[in-house]
């Protein structure tokens, strides 16, 4: 998300100029905010929170963001998370949630360490966009290619090896030993595979150009 890098390089620049509340606010407006303890405990959730969530804000005081986890991550992603952001630095990544009535919905997540006078986290800052129609798609897109990659299989493999086979098998019959009607049969078929062989070889290339042009929409997206 460009343009919440934007915004937010936006703010670490006025937040020399303004007090940290006027930082938290700015955010507080245009984002899914969460505060936790060095524990990771949440001791602030703001509305948005609450409502992409579904929980209400006295669910989510005093909880840790366990209470939101889908399962879709596994235990190494949070672990490199929380080692990172437990060392003073801000971590940026996608997450996939789980809200309070089993919906799933992606957040595009910052989190941010405020140290204290030993350089040490005391208090953890997440913001957070709501990326999940985003998400829908390029997961509805990979789905998509899945299938394209099977039909180019099937096509390539399932298809095309049989028709190699019976064109083999027209090389090796020796024409001058056959009747004037069987050869123009064999050479018929000859014809007809090799036809068929080049259809199949087009659709393939059609395929793989469905592929890419979705793959360059997907990364302008």
């Amino acid at each position: 998300m460009k343009d919440f890098s934007h915004f937010l390089d936006k703010l670490h620049f006025f937040k020399s100029m303004f007090s940290s509340n006027f930082y938290i606010k700015a955010l507080d407006k245009f984002s899914i905010v969460a505060i936790t303890d060095k524990a990771g405990t949440i001791i602030y959730a703001n509305d948005k929170f609450c409502e992409i969530s579904k929980y209400s804000r006295e669910e989510l005081l005093g909880q840790n963001h366990r209470i939101i986890k889908s399962g879709y991550h596994d235990r190494d992603f949070f672990r490199k998370m929380w080692r990172q952001i437990s060392q003073g630095h801000t971590w940026r990544g996608e997450i996939c949630n789980r809200a309070k009535d089993g919906s799933l919905y992606w957040v595009d997540s910052f989190i941010i360490p405020e140290l204290d006078a030993e350089g040490k986290p005391f208090r953890y800052y997440s913001f957070r966009i709501d990326i999940t129609e985003k998400k829908k798609k390029e997961i509805a897109l990979e789905q998509q290619n899945k299938v394209l990659e099977e039909i180019a299989f099937i096509q390539s493999h399932e298809v095309r090896r049989p028709l190699a086979n019976i064109l083999g098998l027209i090389q090796l019959l020796n024409k001058e030993q056959l009747s004037a009607e069987n050869s123009e049969i064999i050479n018929y078929l000859e014809k007809s595979a090799e036809e068929l062989d080049e259809i199949i070889h087009k659709i393939l290339n059609k395929t793989y150009t469905i592929q890419f042009d979705e793959l360059c929409i997907g990364e302008r997206r």
